[in-house]
Order: C-alpha cells, then sequence, then structure tokens
C-alpha cells in the first residue's frame, strides 16, 4: 500500500507537542482586531489545546 500525504493544510495550522497533544491557533485574531476588547484579544493569543475526536482526526491527516 503506498504511504498517504500529509495534509498541507494541517500541517501549516496544527503542531503535535512532544506528548502528543494537538496544539493550534485560536481563529478570529487576524482582522477587524479594532471592536474586540484588549482582554479578548490577549485570550485568543497563544496556542490552544484540541482534545477528542477532532484532535485524532488531526492526528490521522498529519500522518501521527
Amino acid at each position: 500500500m503506498p504511504k498517504l500525504k500529509t495534509h498541507s493544510g494541517t500541517k501549516d495550522r496544527v503542531k503535535v507537542s512532544k506528548n502528543g497533544k494537538v496544539r493550534a491557533g485560536h481563529p478570529n485574531k487576524s482582522h477587524f482586531l479594532q471592536k474586540k476588547s484588549g482582554s479578548r484579544k490577549r485570550s485568543l493569543s497563544g496556542l490552544g489545546t484540541i482534545v477528542g475526536k477532532n484532535a485524532k482526526n488531526l492526528k490521522k491527516k498529519l500522518g501521527v
């Protein structure tokens, strides 16, 4: 059976940590920032952890 290619869009947006956690940036933080409060923008910064079935599907797309 041939090797499967990794999903390029997922590869750019998601990373898997050393312990196997799936980490991704929060959406809605790239534009229309003037109308969002400072606390909201700060909470959107950094990486969030994805768990459950979504994490399993993302790992499959990444070939992990």
